[in-house]
């Protein structure tokens, strides 16, 4: 099988030639691209390799590809377009792909799915015409011949530094940024710097919490504490009672996740005063700050005078998509320059050309304005959630001051059968037990309502509603 090269538009041409055969090399040719273009295998998207290129990887004359050509061209298996080059034709007894190499399609059920699974923001960035115009400014920059700097390109992290200062009133250094590959990259590193210190190193995690961030922090090699949290977080009262001092402690103090409060000013206090006396690294992990609905937020923990080590985690997964893969880390201090070095040592995992186009499209001013889009969006939402589930007494509806995901809590049915009963409806949930770690979980639902439409956000609340109000 001769392998052609080239673009991705250009197929793999499965031509064995038999020079001892009686049959011609036009003949052999032809014969084989046209049983490859029968089954499938060839399809109407591949452009087939000049001829020259084509008679030189078989190692045959170009005469004989272009007597091939002109053959199935003349059947009406290929056509040309001139500088286009050649093309399988689109014919209706030409099958789109082989039986046995078809894809897997999603099924019917699967495709109407309404997904309201929590941590999924809108998709309309991709679509904005200043997301396509930052993409296409990094594209045309002039070709690069070296890997990214690892603490990430000095243009995205002068960005990522404007825009704190904008969006969280933070004072950065954009010395002081670290580009990550998204929140579990940055805990990972985190982890490994510590380990550096320790083998083990201990991590305090708040219950309920983010269950990716115990699994990935656990998988890198911490040893994870947990600490029993309402909606408002960690309480610095519970820190004095810890068996153990934890070598790091992680916080979600602007929105709790999942539950949805926030921190105090005081308890915020409490928490870097306890983490200043025990040398306790803290892990501020700011995911969704920039869409509140009620109230404005508050302070960033990394903001405050004290003399403990903050490490700000952000990530773009919530203000534009998780599919980027990118965010950042904010640090200070001893552990910020252990961080740093740890970063050098692993190098980047964010591609360059994203890093362009990311900080583009922050100079740019479109996340900002994508931003401001994006709230009156999930507002609208967040105000469909309360119209149809608020006024009812069975329900209570925490975590609707910001982010893009709402709690309820119901003492019947247990969620994980309502859970189930919906996905059998066309509607996916996630049962809030999901997220405990040690303690008894409360009975309920996380629902995320970032990357819905109003209409599907309207469809699911309807199958909800029915399912909590159970047969009558």
């Amino acid at each position: 099988m001769t392998n052609s090269g080239g673009p991705m538009s250009e197929a793999e041409l499965p031509i064995e030639l038999n020079r001892q055969s009686p049959v011609s090399l036009t003949a052999q040719v032809a014969s084989q691209l046209r049983s490859a273009i029968l089954s499938g295998l060839l399809r109407p998207e591949h452009t087939l390799p000049a001829t020259r290129r084509f008679a030189a990887d078989l190692g045959i004359s170009r005469g004989v590809v272009v007597r091939a050509f002109e053959q199935l061209s003349g059947e009406g298996f290929l056509e040309s377009n001139g500088a286009g080059g050649t093309k399988v034709a689109v014919r209706p007894d030409i099958q789109s792909l082989p039986l046995a190499e078809k894809q897997p399609s999603t099924s019917p059920a699967q495709a109407e799915v309404i997904d309201l699974t929590p941590g999924r923001p809108s998709g309309s960035p991709f679509k904005d015409r200043e997301w396509r115009s930052a993409w296409k400014a990094a594209v045309s920059e002039q070709g690069h011949t070296h890997l990214p700097p690892a603490l990430g390109t000095w243009a995205l992290r002068e960005s990522v530094a404007r825009h704190l200062a904008v969006s969280r009133g933070l004072s950065v250094e954009s010395e002081n940024v670290i580009i990550t590959a998204g929140t579990s990259d940055a805990l990972q590193l985190v982890v490994a710097m510590l380990r550096g210190q320790r083998e083990h190193p201990g991590i305090l995690v708040e219950d309920p919490g983010y269950p990716t961030a115990r699994r990935v922090m656990a998988a890198a090699g911490a040893q994870l504490q947990t600490v029993p949290v309402d909606e408002n977080g960690l309480k610095s009262s519970q820190l004095a009672t810890l068996r153990d001092i934890p070598d790091a402690v992680l916080v979600t103090p602007s929105h709790q996740y999942p539950l949805g409060g926030r921190m105090a000013v005081q308890e915020r206090l409490g928490l870097l005063k306890w983490a200043g006396q025990h040398g306790v690294l803290v892990l501020e992990d700011d995911y969704d700050s920039e869409f509140r609905h009620t109230r404005m937020p508050l302070p960033a923990v990394a903001s405050l005078p004290a003399n403990a080590e903050v490490v700000l985690l952000g990530t773009f997964s919530k203000n534009l998509s998780p599919w980027l893969r990118c965010g950042y880390l904010v640090v200070r201090g001893d552990s910020g320059q252990r961080l740093k070095a740890t970063r050098e040592a692993l190098d980047t995992p964010v591609a360059g050309v994203l890093q362009s186009a990311l900080s583009h499209y922050i100079d740019g001013g479109g996340l900002s304005r994508h931003i401001t889009r994006a709230r009156r969006e999930y507002a609208h939402r967040r105000s469909l959630l309360i119209e149809r589930l608020g006024s009812r007494e069975e329900l209570e509806l925490a975590a609707l001051d910001g982010g893009l995901h709402v709690v309820i809590r119901f003492e019947q049915p247990a969620a994980a059968d309502l859970a189930a009963k919906a996905l059998d409806l066309g509607v996916r949930v996630i049962p809030l037990a999901g997220y405990y770690a040690d303690r008894a979980p409360m009975n309920g639902l996380v629902i995320g309502y970032g990357a819905v439409t109003d209409l599907q956000l309207a469809e699911a609340l309807n199958v909800l509603g029915q399912l909590i109000d159970g047969p009558r």
